[in-house]
């Protein structure tokens, strides 16, 4: 009965959640150039406002420049977890990612509204996770409230999305510090560029 009740409660503040996320998607669009999806993916597209960041392959973001913020569409995340449990979730999420990273990169090219990205942005707790196998640099956030405004934002996400949320939290507080991804548009076309086979079909 306890565990029931647990699980209807989860489920309550999931739904809560969700329409925090339609809000969300809102106020987005507001404060950005556009918005495209590309299978788990929301990719917004706006000026960077931060502190010049210096990438992996020597490419500089300054403020001003314009950027793909990504964002994780919680939706499908949530209904991932719901059908597979979190662990086959959380497999099936990341190859979801590097398939939009695929489609997002060949964007960036064809799509002329995209080609004056350049870099790919994000902040998340999971980055340890989400970057290995598609090569975003991880900076810290460096304004002290910008980094706990995130931290609490990202783990109230963590408690009520993850079925262990709670208990990742709790457990895991030291290691769960929010980081600000980025990948250049040469470092992104470069890993993902088309194969020969691919580029012939």
């Amino acid at each position: 009965m306890m565990a029931a009740s647990v699980s209807l409660v989860k489920l309550f503040s999931q739904s809560l959640w969700m329409m925090w996320e339609n809000l969300f998607a809102v106020i987005t669009k507001f404060r950005s150039q556009s918005v495209w999806r590309y299978g788990i993916c929301k990719l917004v597209v706006l000026k960077y406002h931060g502190e010049s960041v210096v990438c992996q392959d020597g490419h500089r973001i300054l403020p001003g420049d314009w950027v793909g913020e990504l964002h994780l569409d919680n939706r499908q995340v949530v209904q991932l977890t719901r059908t597979l449990g979190a662990d086959r979730a959380g497999i099936r999420t990341a190859r979801m990612l590097r398939e939009a990273m695929k489609e997002i990169s060949r964007e960036l090219d064809s799509n002329p509204e995209l080609s004056k990205v350049q870099a790919l942005t994000g902040i998340t707790l999971l980055h340890r996770g989400i970057i290995h196998g598609i090569g975003f640099d991880q900076h810290p956030i460096k304004s002290k409230w910008q980094r706990r405004w995130y931290g609490i934002y990202l783990r109230f996400l963590l408690r009520m999305l993850h079925p262990e949320g709670r208990q990742r939290v709790e457990d895991s507080t030291e290691k769960l510090s929010p980081m600000m991804l980025v990948l250049s548009k040469q470092s992104l076309k470069a890993r993902f560029a088309p194969r020969r086979k691919e580029a012939v079909s």
